[in-house]
């Protein structure tokens, strides 16, 4: 499987990290001597003080990589890391009549336009209600891809490649086993033509340029990721892009996947100091570039309620169909709320530059 932006070509090893729930701590230098149980407790406020002694107990509480018990007592420059296993629970795919925009439609392959928020397929605390649910509504029994080693692998009949709940666009689902073979193949031989449109804070300084960088989930963090530039952690990836339109304090780029890994287009964009507008994981959903005024600010605040979700658009997917052999391509059109914001964004830099 794949997933862009989600854009992840290798589920097998990504996918197998959303079983655990991560925690990597710094002790400060001024931090008195506290039994680490009780540290924990604090520090980790959304987490019972039974769980993290049992953490202790198998051996997931590591201090400067050394497993501890619960009573070991933090100090200064230590390095503190948890793992805790999330619950585990039978998935049962169950068809919801979920409305799907059908774009293209054959007795191998299904082809989307997929809407914003809108969960790809079940997983930790989304069981219902995704776009796997209403794929089996609508074209009953898929393919499952055939890797036991991927957890609730049998969630995701179809799927191929995936996109975040919040970024819509063009989506290819394989409807016989063949197809869903012959299309995982090309993504992970890298022949997928993906390009997606985002709106970016900043004024891009080059016209065109690549990002490289290896990805991985953050140590801070697991429910993001981050780039790791000097290459001793995480997966090479590397995303292409071009300046489609400048507005100044923000602009309107095409990206184009080399790789596909987790949240890579929002990751390297963040890198490049451009977060995707109203990007609430990677810090574009406040204001990044422009003047400290309230007419300015109640603009972006317009411009955040019309787009309600991070500027990312999967506009086009080229591949070769998996049983004509056929090279197919299928583009969308830029989404109403993306359209307005950069109706918007139009005007005020044209009035920028009347006043100027």
């Amino acid at each position: 499987m794949a997933d862009t932006d989600m854009e992840n070509d290798n589920v097998a090893s990504d996918q197998s990290d959303d079983l655990f729930e991560h925690h990597r701590i710094e002790i400060d230098p001024g931090q008195q001597a506290l039994r680490i149980d009780r540290f924990l407790t604090d520090r980790l406020p959304n987490t019972s003080r039974n769980k993290i002694q049992n953490a202790a107990i198998a051996g997931s509480i590591l201090v400067n990589g050394k497993a501890v018990k619960s009573n070991y007592k933090v100090k200064p420059g230590d390095t503190v890391s948890v793992v805790f296993p999330y619950p585990r629970r039978e998935l049962e795919l169950i068809p919801e009549n979920i409305p799907l925009n059908v774009v293209y439609e054959d007795d191998h392959i299904v082809v989307l336009n997929k809407q914003s928020n809108l969960v790809v397929h079940p997983g930790y605390g989304n069981y219902s209600g995704t776009l796997v649910n209403g794929l089996i509504y609508h074209f009953g029994n898929l393919p499952i891809p055939p890797n036991p080693s991927i957890p609730d692998e049998a969630t995701r009949p179809g799927l191929v490649h995936r996109l975040d709940k919040n970024t819509t666009g063009i989506m290819v689902i394989a409807k016989k086993e063949l197809a869903l073979t012959v299309l995982a193949k090309q993504f992970f031989d890298r022949t997928v033509d993906r390009k997606y449109v985002a709106l970016v804070w900043g004024d891009v300084k080059e016209e065109e340029g690549s990002i490289e960088g290896n990805i991985g989930r953050s140590l801070k963090n697991r429910k993001v990721m981050s780039v790791f530039p000097d290459g001793d952690f995480g997966k090479h990836a590397k995303t292409h892009y071009k300046v489609i339109e400048r507005f100044g304090y923000v602009t309107f780029i095409e990206c184009k996947l080399e790789t596909g890994r987790t949240h890579q287009i929002r990751v390297h964009l963040k890198y490049l100091g451009h977060p995707l507008f109203n990007d609430n994981e990677y810090g574009g959903d406040k204001i990044v570039k422009g003047l400290s005024s309230s007419k300015y600010n109640q603009f972006i605040n317009n411009c955040f309620k019309l787009l309600p979700r991070h500027a990312l658009h999967a506009k086009s997917l080229g591949f070769e169909h998996p049983h004509t052999g056929k090279k197919v391509h299928f583009d969308s059109e830029i989404p109403k709320d993306m359209e307005a914001v950069l109706k918007k964004w139009r005007v005020y830099a044209k009035n920028s530059i009347n006043k100027a």
